[in-house]
C-alpha cells in the first residue's frame, strides 16, 4: 500500500465496497479512492454517507462494461491498483436473468483487466485485486472444505460467471504478467446489505409480520464471515498479497439457513419483542430453489499463515450489531 497513490474500487457503493472504503478511507488518508458504480438496484450513496464529504473519495457514476469510461479514469486519476468488487451477485436473480451477469461479471472483468494491462505495461507497484466467492468451487457434503487448490464446479449462473472472471484474472497473469491477486469469501453479513439476501429477508418480514421463507428444509449450510473481517483481509492482501496468488477467506461460523433464522427472530424477540408469541412463528419452508448447493466452507489456512489474518468477530454479537443496524437504518419502529 505504500506505493499506492490512487486506487479504483469498482461496486463501491455495494454491500462489501462500500464498508471496505469507509475503513479504507480511515486507514490511509494520504491516498485517493475512485470509487466506480453503476448504482443498479444493488448500489446506493446511502451506504457512503460517511464518506460523501471525503475529498480523498471520489464517485463516478458509471459501468463497468464501458471500455473508454474505464479507461478515462485510469488516464485521468493515474489509477494504481485497482479492488474489483463490482458484481451481479444474487443467485436468484441469476437464474432469472444469466444474461445480466455474464455482462457484469465477465465482460466487466475483462475490460478492466484490459485497460489495467495498457496503462501498466512500463509501471512497477501494481495490483488488481479481484473479489470473488468461494461459490465458484460448487457444493460440499456434510464435511471437507473449500481450499484454493479445491476444483473449479459451479452451479448457478452466478458461480459461473464468477468463476469466468477468476479464470479471466488468471489467464492476465498468466499470460500479460499483470500484477493480480483473487480473494474468495464465504457468505458476508453487516451493515449496508442488501435486502434480498438472506439476513435482511427474515428481519425485513419479521418485523412486516410476513412468513419469513426460508428454503427447503432450512439445512442448507453457509460459513459466515462479518463484512468488518473480510474488509480486514482485502486491505492485507492488497498491502501484503503475492502476485498471481489466490486467497480464500471464512469466518469460522458453520450454520444451516433455520439456525440464522431462529437466531435473529431471537435477537428481535429481545430487542423489539411481539405482543404474543416470537418471531420464530413466523418461518415458513418453501420450495427449494435449483441447483441449490448444499454447503459451503473454506479454510483459510493460507491467509492466514503468509498474511496473518484470521476472523475476529464473535458470531452472535456481529448478528446483533447486525440486526440493531437494520432497526435503526431500514427498518425503523
Amino acid at each position: 500500500i505504500a506505493a499506492i497513490k490512487t486506487v479504483l474500487i469498482t461496486g463501491g457503493a455495494g454491500f462489501i465496497g462500500s464498508n471496505f472504503i469507509i475503513r479504507f478511507l480511515k486507514n490511509h488518508p494520504g491516498i485517493k479512492v475512485v470509487n466506480l458504480d453503476k448504482l443498479t438496484y444493488a448500489g446506493t450513496l446511502d451506504n457512503l454517507q460517511a464518506v460523501i464529504e471525503n475529498p480523498n473519495h471520489i464517485f463516478i457514476e458509471g459501468d463497468i462494461c464501458d471500455f473508454k469510461l474505464v479507461t478515462g479514469i485510469f488516464e485521468d486519476y493515474q489509477i494504481d491498483a485497482v479492488v474489483h468488487f463490482a458484481a451481479e451477485s444474487h443467485v436468484d436473480r441469476s437464474i432469472d436473468r444469466p444474461s445480466d451477469f455474464v455482462n457484469t461479471n465477465v465482460i466487466g472483468t475483462y475490460v478492466l483487466l484490459d485497460t489495467a494491462r495498457h496503462f501498466w505495461q512500463d509501471r512497477a507497484n501494481h495490483l488488481f485485486q479481484h473479489v470473488s466467492t468461494d461459490e465458484v468451487y460448487g457444493s460440499l457434503g456434510e464435511t471437507g472444505y473449500f481450499k484454493e487448490t479445491t476444483a473449479y464446479a459451479p452451479n448457478s449462473p452466478y458461480s459461473a460467471t464468477k468463476a469466468s472472471s477468476d479464470f479471466l484474472v488468471r489467464s492476465y497473469h498468466h499470460t500479460y504478467g499483470l500484477p493480480v491477486a483473487t480473494s474468495q469469501c464465504t457468505n458476508n453479513f453487516g451493515p449496508h446489505q442488501h435486502e434480498e439476501k438472506l439476513i435482511p429477508t427474515i428481519i425485513r418480514n419479521a418485523v412486516k409480520g410476513n412468513p419469513i421463507p426460508i428454503y427447503g428444509k432450512g439445512d442448507n449450510v453457509r460459513d459466515w464471515l462479518f463484512v468488518g473481517d473480510h474488509c480486514e483481509a482485502l486491505e492485507l492482501i492488497l498491502d501484503k498479497g503475492i502476485p498471481g496468488e489466490t486467497y480464500v477467506i471464512g469466518g469460522d461460523n458453520e450454520h444451516d439457513n433455520l439456525y440464522i433464522a431462529q437466531t435473529v427472530c431471537e435477537l428481535l424477540d429481545k430487542l423489539i419483542p411481539r405482543e404474543k408469541g416470537s418471531y420464530k412463528d413466523q418461518i415458513s419452508l418453501v420450495k427449494d430453489r435449483p441447483g441449490h448447493d448444499f454447503r459451503y466452507a473454506v479454510d483459510h489456512a493460507k491467509i492466514t499463515s503468509e498474511l496473518g489474518w484470521e476472523p475476529k468477530t464473535e458470531f452472535t454479537s456481529a448478528l446483533e450489531k447486525t440486526v440493531r443496524w437494520y432497526l435503526n437504518n431500514k427498518y425503523k419502529q
